[in-house]
């Protein structure tokens, strides 16, 4: 959903209730393109967030803590400069242009009342967030510099005059009469769409509102100019005043839809009915902070996963080139048995050979009917010396091979337990949970140790408890999964009692599960579903037949020097199951939920 006219309206009007006549006690610049303001008033304190990011340009309250840099970038340390002590006295928002500003009382170098603007321009990537001196409209500072090099129609710089950005040429839709609205309609071709009629018109209206006053119009969403007489005009027109009046009168609807799950959807300043999905109304910046706090909660989960698969991609190439190199090594041990055969047939015929010979043919003993064997010799060394280096080659040849074998299984091993990380990594849906792959990896010395800021305690690390989630069987019985390798150690080797039910896909990388038992013995139907979530949180989840094994956990141990994970188990049992994925679905909402 683009953050339209519509929106930052709805928005400018709570903030003007909020902010008005607010102190601003303090500017952080967290993210390159991303300011927060720390505004007191009498018994509150609010964080008002500014983003000129192009996917997540914004205005909005917010109640989540961002990071910042230990150094502040030269844009916060200007806004710093002009604005910290100064009292907000207003918001201004341009018709239903997405563009806002923020009107402050501040003092200059000389103690002197001095008025500034902090200018937001929400234009996608074309974003910006601007400080004005309002006495002379002249550019403090921006959070993007440019000149005519990258925009011929401004220069944002400090010390130019300011422009605002360049007119779309669109009608107000609060200020439009009827007349006005039906001809800016047949300016277009016939053929258009009326969604995008409507957003290419009207001023602050994005596609997703376009769609809505369509469908409230009770026309079909792909009708096009072409198709709408005098009645389409009509009802289309009453449609869109019964959002533009009360939007006129500062009377909103903010809406957020849902997926089943929770996750935001969409946004909007009114009631979306034309799709499907649950709606949870509210203030329209809360709504926000909501909505963009779980995309960039996403977008960042999605970026570390990203540089977690591409460390195991380039840490699997690696191995799979030495063992391309091993196998290669190994096919040219691969006859060493000749060579000791070789040695044998030559030391028993010593008393027939003479020095000087380049080869010999003698008979094999240890086959049927003694079949001739060609040897090639060193001509300079005696028969006694020939038989010796031969054997030296077959020994070293047999060590290669026993080194090179027990390298390569320790190799395939590290493939295995790799592809578990992989595995375990598909099905993490959240920072905690990525937080416990990277320290597992930083253990193990795939990733370097983070680089502590000066200040912090020295000798100190972060130390993750782990969380298995947690859900109940249809007979009540808990069941825990391990969704990573540090949570399956902590699940199986701490939490696990005796006899609980320990289970895992069978020669698959996977998740560990438990169910407890509290000493009561264990119904069919709970460990067909335990079954089910062992084989949905797994590499095989896309199969539908699963063989799962299930065993007593004092039937499990961790051998010495194991990898995270990785355990061996006996006296187990072995049951088909399904990858189940409303259990799944289950966990992950209580799991959510806590």
């Amino acid at each position: 959903m683009p953050f339209d006219g519509l929106v930052l309206a709805a928005t400018r009007k709570e903030l003007a209730e909020k902010l008005t006549g607010g102190r601003i006690e303090r500017i952080y610049q967290p993210d390159k393109l991303e300011i927060i303001l720390l505004i007191h008033k009498p018994g509150e304190r609010q964080r008002l967030l500014l983003s000129a990011g192009a996917q997540n340009a914004r205005v909005h309250l917010t109640t989540a803590v961002r990071e910042n840099p230990t150094t502040p970038p030269l844009f916060c340390m200007v806004l710093r400069k002009h604005l910290e002590g100064g009292r907000i006295v207003g918001f201004n928002q341009p018709g239903l242009e997405r563009v806002l500003a923020i009107k402050i009382s501040a003092r200059d170098e000389l103690g002197q009342p001095s008025e500034k603007h902090l200018i937001c321009e929400i234009m996608g990537k074309h974003s910006n967030i601007i400080l004005l001196d309002h006495s002379t409209n002249t550019i403090l500072d921006g959070i993007k510099r440019y000149s005519h090099h990258v925009s011929r129609f401004r220069e944002v710089l400090p010390g130019r005059q300011y422009l605002p950005p360049p007119e779309q040429n669109k009608l107000n839709p609060l200020l439009l009469n009827e007349e006005e609205f039906r001809r800016a309609l047949l300016d277009l071709p016939l053929q258009t769409p009326l969604p995008h009629l409507l957003q290419k018109r009207l001023e602050g209206l994005c596609t997703v509102t376009c769609k809505e006053i369509v469908y409230r119009a009770n026309l079909a969403p792909e009708i096009v100019l072409d198709q709408c007489g005098d009645y389409e005009f009509r009802m289309l027109w009453e449609s869109l005043q019964a959002i533009s009046v009360p939007a006129r009168q500062g009377q909103f609807k903010p809406c957020l839809l849902t997926e089943k799950g929770g996750e935001p959807l969409d946004f909007a300043a009114l009631d979306l009915s034309y799709t499907a999905g649950n709606r949870a109304d509210g203030e329209m910046n809360s709504l926000l902070d909501i909505f963009f706090t779980a995309r960039e909660n996403q977008e960042k989960l999605n970026r570390e996963k990203g540089a977690i698969a591409a460390l195991l991609k380039k840490e699997t190439a690696k191995i799979e080139k030495k063992l391309d190199i091993y196998a290669e090594s190994l096919d040219d041990t691969a006859g060493a048995e000749k060579l000791r055969l070789y040695g044998e047939l030559l030391t028993a015929n010593l008393y027939r050979l003479r020095k000087g010979q380049p080869e010999v043919t003698l008979e094999n003993y240890y086959e049927e009917h003694c079949p001739p064997v060609k040897i090639p010799l060193n001509p300079q060394r005696t028969p006694a010396e020939n038989s010796q280096a031969y054997f030296k080659k077959y020994v070293k040849a047999k060590n290669t091979r026993r080194i090179l074998g027990a390298r390569a299984n320790i190799l395939r091993s590290e493939l295995d337990y790799l592809e578990g990380i992989r595995t375990a990594l598909d099905y993490t849906s959240d920072m905690a949970g990525m937080a416990e792959i990277r320290q597992e990896l930083t253990g193990q010395g795939y990733l370097k140790q983070p680089v502590y800021r000066p200040g912090a305690a020295k000798g100190k690390r972060e130390k993750l408890i782990p969380q298995p989630p947690c859900c109940r069987s249809t007979d009540g019985f808990q069941i825990f999964v391990g969704k990573n390798n540090k949570q399956n150690d902590y699940l199986t080797m701490k939490m696990a009692g005796e006899n609980d039910i320990w289970l895992h896909v069978k020669d698959i990388p996977g998740a560990h599960v438990i169910i407890k038992t509290e000493g009561k013995e264990t119904p069919s139907t709970t460990l067909v579903e335990a079954a089910g979530l062992a084989a949905f949180f797994s590499k095989a989840r896309k199969s539908k037949n699963v063989p799962v094994d299930y065993t007593l956990k004092k039937y499990v141990r961790k051998p010495k020097g194991a990898k995270p994970g990785m355990v061996i188990y006996e006296r187990q049992k072995t049951i088909m199951a399904s990858p189940d994925g409303n259990m799944a679905e289950k966990l992950s909402v209580l799991e959510k939920n806590n």
